[in-house]
């Protein structure tokens, strides 16, 4: 199961397990990119299964929605929940950011993550078997200017993380984090309200990571042998080593 699977590295992933064989329940909000997709894959891996689904993962209403409208073989199946969605809003100093801007990235990142675990984890209980991806970041282990709350609620996510590895250490379940730095996603034109132009700004002079890198680290993660739980990864591109300290070519 992945969340945000419309776009990004969530879709990347979503071709990645593909390739590997893996049945799908791919979700987001734009259902005609999911079904497009599911289209698409499913035309050139026939032997696998791919049900979509809309999902805001912001409202909890919408998670208990979308997981009592899944087909019962593979909601009862989840072997891998990969917590992809989410996003970043402006690039505002503290001082200036709008209770909106507030929600809607804690509700996304942080609240969505959350409830959607809390909705899968009984079945891999019942199963004795799954593993929990969560898409963290380097805002998780670093802060930056402008960045106060986007990296608090990643800070959570990396919290979040550790605490249920800790809380799961008594069963097969694995926990794992992967936290990228620079990737040339939609995320950049998210931030900057759609902005093309500003947000290719971002990547200009090196050469960033982009979702299939992360992707295929994801499903690396997910198929290792069960004794073996990859618990906390941090990615960058070549040329960046911290969350604002990249070397840029002229």
């Amino acid at each position: 199961m992945i969340t945000g699977a419309s776009a990004g590295i969530g879709e990347s992933c979503a071709r990645e397990f593909a390739s590997e064989g893996s049945n799908l329940i791919l979700a987001a909000r734009r259902t005609d990119r999911l079904d497009a997709l599911k289209n698409e894959l499913m035309n050139k891996y026939e032997s696998i299964k791919i049900h979509t689904l809309s999902l805001d993962v912001s409202q909890k209403t919408s998670i208990e929605n979308a997981m009592s409208h899944m087909p019962d073989d593979l909601r009862d199946n989840i072997d891998v929940l990969v917590n992809n969605a989410g996003l970043v809003i402006g690039m505002d100093p503290l001082a200036e950011v709008t209770e909106e801007a507030y929600d809607i990235m804690f509700n996304t990142n942080v609240k969505g993550l959350t409830f959607l675990t809390q909705a899968v984890l009984p079945i891999m209980k019942k199963n004795q078997r799954g593993h929990i991806i969560n898409l963290g970041s380097v805002a998780g282990k670093e802060s930056y200017p402008g960045g106060s709350i986007y990296c608090a609620s990643k800070h959570a996510v990396e919290a979040i993380t550790r605490a249920l590895l800790h809380e799961l250490i008594d069963t097969p379940i694995r926990v794992s984090l992967i936290c990228p730095g620079m990737v040339n996603t939609e995320f950049s034109t998210v931030r900057f309200g759609g902005d093309k132009q500003k947000a290719d700004g971002v990547y200009k002079g090196i050469q960033p990571l982009v979702g299939r890198d992360i992707a295929e680290l994801v499903t690396f993660t997910a198929s290792r042998p069960p004794h073996v739980n990859i618990c906390d990864m941090l990615v960058f591109p070549t040329n960046q080593s911290g969350a604002r300290t990249v070397y840029r070519s002229s």
